[in-house]
């Protein structure tokens, strides 16, 4: 995979997608049918300009299509290939070290997009498209990549261990 599919890419574990699979059916089924009821019966309650019940139930009806929405639109596009290899990439955890820390300092981040955080276990995410995930794309343990941080000045990590993500 090219470093710009990388980027691209919105990487999911196979738990983080069965689970948002479930979320957006539960979405599509028990929580749709339930608001359709609660329009239904503010309906029924007659004049619908000043019953504030109808226009709530409308507003969460258009909340909810939203979100399903985006959770059709994220599932279409995740990939949920199972990294393998010693090299960085989506679903990769990365140890690493700022150039002059001492390895006791060193940091573990998961290779992933935002979607992912209620499913990285308490790892820190650092998407392809950051600074520094950009920048350790393709990277092995032992190798030194450099970016320029948000100050403008040019950081140096050395890469200490890449494996892949487990759920």
């Amino acid at each position: 995979m090219t470093e710009a599919a990388h980027a691209a890419t919105i990487w999911l574990s196979k738990g983080a997608f069965a689970q948002l699979t479930a979320d957006l059916e539960d979405k599509k089924g028990p929580q749709r049918a339930k608001i359709v009821a609660e329009i239904s019966a503010a309906r029924d309650e007659g004049d619908l300009k000043e019953n504030g019940g109808y226009h709530a139930a409308r507003e969460a009806q258009g909340r909810l299509e939203g979100e399903i929405q985006a959770l059709e639109a994220l599932l279409r596009q995740a990939d949920t290939t199972e990294p393998t290899g010693d090299v960085v990439g989506p679903g990769q955890v990365v140890t690493f070290k700022f150039d002059g820390d001492d390895d006791d300092e060193a940091e573990t981040r998961l290779i992933a997009s935002i979607e992912m955080k209620d499913y990285a276990q308490g790892l820190e995410i650092s998407s392809a498209q950051s600074p520094i995930g950009a920048a350790l794309l393709g990277a092995s343990a032992g190798d030194t990549v450099s970016y320029e941080g948000p100050n403008g000045k040019t950081l140096k990590v050395e890469v200490l261990k890449v494996v892949p993500f487990k759920d």
